[in-house]
């Protein structure tokens, strides 16, 4: 493979960085909740135009995020030409390819553009899912398969409109995945090491998007999944239903990851809206809820990807449109929304990921911004292009790809490269 370094890259700039800098092994980073949590971060870049790579390596098409462990990047794509999806590994501080396995897949999927689910790595492994359901265990080093499952074949899964993109959580010995099989399969359980079946659980006409989560409420850990019929916890060690709050969700699109704030849990989907439950150990229930079930007239917040940020007094997220807004936490009323982030149409929208006291956004349009997100207001503090769009949706092109951030450096990806850009101060 062709790295294509940087002109100004010199072997200092690698070795400049810690040794113990922090990792972004999964989707939503170290503790699966979109916070980068490194210090030492630059305040404003140096530049409004395309920031410097430290490299960049050409890969193909897809929606999958990358994940950073041990020194190195793992990313899926998809060569459309050929009818192959790809998992390819590279050195982090070279961009250099160590590993690349690729198998056919011929999609039926809407939006078939690429593998959407970020691999997770943990204790020497890397899993991976496919956008057709094709899940592999590889040695997270060498690209060796140690066991695999295919979801419509071994599960009797039924393809979700836009594919498979519920990246699996690790706990313990134990992988928990999304599946949406058959037989009370909606939720597997599998031995992460040998891909073995320890439980299965919940049923659902269509799978969803969301993926799992463990939060504690009550004392008590609990394994929540929202899926398109309802939000529900289960015990994580057998699988059993501790509550479930029923929500029927249009279309099936339950996308952003729940977040928690003390005893409660904040939801949002793209038609049905914002809705904040009170859970305890063993229940439950609702303390408000969003009046508008439609995109266009939405009062509260509407998110299609983005998962918001939730504190005690704010909600912040990006809206059906395109719109940032910020809700009071206690009762989802509005405070302000701003398109500065972000542009307006139908689907615009900007991951947001806090480092300290502000935000890093990622805008579809490949900018990343540095921002203070307040009760009064957004404040942007610097911008400048991260990636180029690449993906023509709704008349215009975009990039759906959620950054890591690790190593004090932020890696990004479009149709064409995947980059490490330095954010050290």
């Amino acid at each position: 493979m062709t790295v294509r370094l940087c002109q100004y890259l010199i072997p200092l700039l690698a070795t400049a960085l810690p040794v113990a800098a922090d990792d972004w092994p999964q989707w939503g980073g170290p503790a699966r909740d979109c916070v980068w949590r490194e210090t030492g971060i630059v305040s404003r870049f140096s530049t409004t135009d395309l920031l410097p790579r430290v490299w960049s390596v050409p890969i193909a098409d897809g929606y999958s995020g990358p994940a950073v462990a041990n020194g190195r990047v793992w990313v899926t794509d998809r060569v459309p030409s050929q009818d192959l999806e790809r998992v390819l590994c590279f050195d982090a501080e070279t961009g250099r390819e160590l590993w690349k396995y690729s198998h056919p897949v011929r999609y039926t999927v809407s939006y078939p553009a690429g593998p959407r689910t970020t691999p997770v790595i943990h204790d020497g492994l890397c899993y991976t899912i496919g956008a057709q359901g094709h899940m592999f265990c590889f040695d997270a080093n060498s690209g060796e398969i140690r066991w695999s499952y295919e979801f419509p074949k071994d599960f009797g899964t039924e393809l979700p409109t836009w594919g498979m993109a519920a990246s699996p959580l690790v706990d313990g010995d134990k992988l928990i995945t999304l599946t949406g099989g058959s037989d009370n399969g909606l939720v597997i359980c599998f031995d992460r090491r040998t891909g073995r079946e320890l439980w299965r659980s919940l049923s659902d006409a269509q799978v969803g998007y969301c993926p799992p989560i463990i939060l504690e409420f009550g004392g008590r850990r609990q394994l929540i999944i929202w899926h398109p019929t309802a939000v529900s916890s289960l015990d994580p060690e057998t699988g059993k239903l501790i509550w479930e709050h029923p929500w029927d969700i249009k279309y099936g699109l339950t996308v952003p990851t729940p977040r928690k704030l003390n005893d409660q849990l904040f939801l949002t989907a793209f038609y049905d809206g914002p809705l904040m439950l009170k859970v305890t150990a063993d229940s439950a229930s609702v303390v408000w809820k969003g009046r508008s079930s439609s995109e266009i007239e939405t009062d509260g917040l509407h998110s299609i990807m983005p998962t918001p940020i939730v504190n005690e007094d704010f909600i912040f997220g990006v809206c059906s449109y395109g719109q940032l807004r910020c809700l009071n936490t206690s009762d989802g009323s509005r405070r302000w929304e701003t398109l500065k982030a972000t542009g307006s149409g139908r689907w615009w929208n900007a991951f947001l990921i806090p480092n300290g006291d502000r935000v890093f956004l990622h805008n579809e349009q490949g900018d990343l911004i540095i921002a203070q997100l307040t009760g009064e207001g957004y404040n942007e503090i610097s911008r400048a292009k991260l990636v180029e769009p690449t993906r023509p949706v709704q008349r215009r092109s975009t990039i759906w790809s959620h950054p890591a951030f690790a190593m004090k450096s932020v890696f990004a990806r479009n149709d064409r490269e995947l980059v490490r850009v330095n954010l050290a101060e």
